[in-house]
């Protein structure tokens, strides 16, 4: 049985950054679902929350619980549908910021390690030359300094927990990670240190391509 307890923040309880007849752009904060959770007591999500002021919103991407930043929803079926086809062709563009352990020695390079679901222990994820699927991650160092690294990540592949296994594999864990940092790493700070900071895509009706960003608050 999970000892898991879900406390979502509250404040602010919708963080609104763009809004048009087509699409929601959000920051979603650290410690919030995307999407309902299968427990009963896991309702509260950024979903629900969008569909109180703007019933028709229409989920085409996620981000994990932990993870804080930029989200865009669709608000028709046919926004949602053309969304839907640039997340699938990687049409869309992300780019991450994390703290992570230990000082990255290469001021960039690419991590590929195909990822699998690590079932019974899900919802880990794990790397699986046989099995996985490919996943594809940028990285750049931004900043070195006290053991620690600050990094920009650009995912070329959107799997799940793709970042954090990513990071962990090459040997440096995001801090605030409980599912693949140490014990020393997971402590050394209160949430997890990965935000979704730029997404640039091209608008479902217009056709222009659309950037939005919120600052790391880490």
């Amino acid at each position: 049985m999970s000892l898991f307890q879900y406390l979502p923040p509250q404040t602010p309880y919708l963080d609104i950054i763009y809004q048009d007849n087509d699409i929601l752009v959000v920051n979603k904060p650290s410690g919030l679902l995307s999407v309902p959770g299968k427990a009963a007591e896991h309702w509260d999500c950024l979903e629900y929350r969008v569909k109180l002021v703007l019933p028709t919103a229409r989920i085409v991407h996620r981000l994990d619980m932990a993870t804080s930043g930029v989200m865009v929803l669709a608000l028709h079926a046919d926004a949602q549908r053309d969304l839907n086809r640039q997340f699938q062709l990687r049409q869309t563009d992300k780019q991450y910021i994390a703290r992570v352990t230990g000082l990255v020695a290469a001021d960039q390079g690419t991590v590929c390690l195909p990822l699998i679901c690590d079932w019974p222990n899900r919802p880990r994820q794990m790397v699986c030359f046989q099995r996985g699927k490919a996943s594809v991650t940028h990285y750049k160092v931004l900043e070195r300094g006290a053991d620690l690294s600050r990094l920009l990540l650009t995912p070329v592949t959107g799997r799940s927990h793709q970042l954090r296994v990513h990071m962990q594999m090459i040997g440096h864990a995001i801090l605030g990670d409980k599912f693949y940092a140490d014990a020393a790493t997971f402590a050394a700070a209160d949430r997890l240190q990965l935000h979704a900071q730029t997404l640039s895509l091209k608008h479902p009706t217009s056709g222009k391509i659309s950037i939005f960003s919120v600052n790391c608050a880490f």
